[in-house]
């Protein structure tokens, strides 16, 4: 039972660091290649955490007289602080690849191409834009906290679809250095994944948010470039956590 517990809270730290900028880094890691795949079980709960986090900034930028707007910035800037913009990265990527390729070698080299461009940038935009509307459509603090955890959850859960779905797109990459997940690991993040959607009030809604979104961007990357990367990954959790909290917000 230890040795369970202790290769698990390894598979934590794993997500953590590499889904956070979390000082996980003296904590116990997984052994081999083989661990770091299997920790995607807590990809929802490193999003959870991280999201989490950007809710009590919310809380905090209202507590100093922030009206609902300027604090929903204020969060979603703490919480590119807190994931080092990791995803908003991938998206930006695939949004460029995806527009402006003209076939798969090409995508897949733009998507690499660390220069981003304008169907990047709009993709920024209206990600930043969508979530930062959302949180102040919610406004109360304790559910904007509610919301940004689950959206968190829901999203790295969301990221799984593709990732066990599609093959890697190249034989490099972060992508194709996980693998496919297992079943066991894949069941339970996204059942930690629906279980932080029944602390909202539309639990049904978040999940269905998520998992459209998640299912979409896996056709798109199939079609696009015949599978996945870490950029898709990324920008699959991005188009994820706008989707939850559109649905949030409209509940």
């Amino acid at each position: 039972m230890r040795a369970w517990a202790t290769a698990r809270l390894a598979e934590l730290a794993a997500a953590l660091g590499l889904l956070t900028r979390l000082p996980v880094h003296r904590w116990p890691m997984p052994p081999d290649a083989a661990g770091f795949a299997r920790a995607v079980w807590a990809y929802p709960l490193a999003g959870a955490v991280a999201g989490g986090l950007g809710g009590l900034g919310f809380w905090a930028a209202g507590a100093l007289g922030l009206p609902p707007p300027l604090a929903a910035l204020w969060s979603l800037a703490l919480l590119l602080l807190l994931t080092g913009a990791f995803h908003e990265d991938g998206l930006a990527d695939t949004a460029d690849g995806f527009g402006g390729g003209r076939d798969r070698a090409a995508r897949l080299a733009i998507m690499r191409d660390s220069r981003i461009g304008s169907y990047g940038a709009a993709a920024l935009l209206l990600a930043l834009g969508l979530r930062a509307a959302a949180l102040a459509e919610i406004a109360e603090p304790a559910r904007v906290l509610v919301a940004m955890a689950a959206a968190g959850a829901l999203s790295r859960g969301a990221l799984l679809l593709p990732l066990r779905l599609l093959p890697a797109a190249r034989a490099d990459g972060l992508a194709a250095g996980l693998g496919r997940p297992g079943a066991t690991p894949l069941l339970a993040g996204l059942v930690l994944a629906a279980v932080a959607a029944l602390l909202t009030p539309a639990p049904a809604a978040a999940v269905l948010a998520a998992g459209l979104a998640g299912l979409g961007m896996t056709a798109l990357a199939r079609r696009q470039i015949g599978g996945q990367t870490g950029d898709v990954l990324g920008a699959t959790a991005v188009v994820a956590e706008c989707a939850v909290l559109s649905a949030l917000a409209a509940g």
